[in-house]
């Protein structure tokens, strides 16, 4: 028997309606630790809903959500990051008005614990944990290639480098579980392949898991180690990559002939 308290996330009987729509039905997920999990369905599927549903941004219906065991259901979006779940998401959410080192650093700067009145007077704890951040944000940014882009504009990057900014200050919140919501979207075979290495560089490094919303299969089955499929809200089939892609419930509502 799966020892669920072991598991980083366990979800069960997860449900969510709105108004009288039922968005999601009954999803049961376990992700263990180090593991690289897929979510994939059609558009509509209720993928990003489940996102939100593992982030505080929606509170489900009905279902329990737990994070090692600890039930994480009716928590704040602020709360659950600092128990350690980050997302990323579709639509690229950086400060582009900052530099790519000060996208890093607001991430940091959450682990931080001097008071203000130390930050106000710059005693040594102050500049202390300054000095640890600036050298953590300096190691993420190199994990990515991006410290010779530290002191740009996050505007100014490559579309690919804004995305991999994106999970280097996500990793900034130091998480156990990172929730990757279409990493992929827009970049081009290139880009993708490099993500692929990234991804995994990301989960060895950090020793972190790993769940991600995909629509590239090549992604999908080339990383992920289980893959949950979504359809309508429901949950179609779960399994490895050759399970899945061999499912013909899967092939007929997604993967196609």
């Amino acid at each position: 028997m799966t020892d669920t308290n072991q598991m980083v996330l366990n979800v069960k009987d997860l449900g969510i309606n709105f108004g009288g729509l039922r968005a999601v039905d009954g999803l049961n997920i376990q992700i263990a630790p180090h593991q690289l999990y897929g979510l994939i369905g059609p558009n509509g599927a209720g993928k990003t809903t489940v996102f939100n549903m593992l982030t505080g941004v929606y509170e489900p219906t009905d279902g329990t959500i737990e994070l090692y065991g600890e039930k994480i259901n009716g928590k704040k979006p602020h709360e659950i990051a600092r128990m350690g779940i980050a997302r990323t998401f579709q639509n690229i959410r950086l400060f582009k008005d900052l530099t790519v080192k000060e996208n890093v650093l607001v991430a940091l700067d959450t682990q931080a614990d001097y008071g203000l009145f130390t930050g106000i007077m710059k005693l040594p704890k102050y500049n202390a944990q300054e000095r640890a951040m600036n050298d953590e944000a300096l190691r993420l940014l190199d994990v990515f290639e991006l410290r010779d882009d530290a002191d740009k504009l996050a505007r100014n990057l490559p579309y690919g480098k804004q995305r991999e900014l994106e999970i280097a200050r996500a990793l900034g919140t130091h998480p156990k579980l990172l929730l990757l919501d279409e990493p992929a979207a827009g970049m081009n075979p290139q880009e993708t392949a490099s993500l692929m290495d990234t991804i995994r560089t990301v989960r060895d490094q950090f020793n972190i898991s790993v769940l991600l919303i995909e629509h590239d299969m090549k992604l999908v089955m080339g990383i992920c180690e289980k893959i949950t499929v979504l359809n309508y809200g429901t949950m179609l089939a779960c399994g490895t990559p050759d399970e899945i892609k061999s499912n013909p419930q899967v092939v007929k509502a997604y993967l196609g002939a």
